[in-house]
């Protein structure tokens, strides 16, 4: 069994936006859709989740819309916006850059240098 990753700070809203820009979710299925993404190796607290949520509204980076659950309950339901694509696409840029330059410097050994 592989151990759970600690969320580094600021990664929540990238990852909703992106469990979003799969298809128009409610609130605890984005948090689900994480997870399954994740293989099960990301534990994100409900608090924070809803809170990342409100924000990304509140930016107009996600919309919600009232709808009705697979079990018949209200929820709301949740979308990308253009200005939620192109932030996106930013932040994945930016994260997949970082992400190659420190598997750069990890990789290095003292003879490359």
């Amino acid at each position: 069994m592989t151990r759970p990753v600690e969320l580094p700070q600021g990664t929540l809203e990238i990852l909703i936006l992106k469990a979003i820009s799969l298809g128009p979710l409610h609130g605890y299925g984005i948090l689900l859709r994480i997870q399954q993404i994740s293989g099960e190796r990301l534990e994100i607290l409900q608090g924070s989740f809803y809170a990342a949520i409100y924000r990304l509204e509140r930016r107009r980076w996600i919309e919600g819309k009232w709808g009705e659950s697979e079990n018949n309950r209200r929820a709301r339901f949740y979308s990308l916006t253009a200005a939620g694509t192109r932030r996106l696409r930013a932040e994945t840029a930016k994260w997949s850059d970082m992400a190659a330059v420190v598997a750069s410097i990890l990789a290095k050994r003292a003879e490359e240098i």
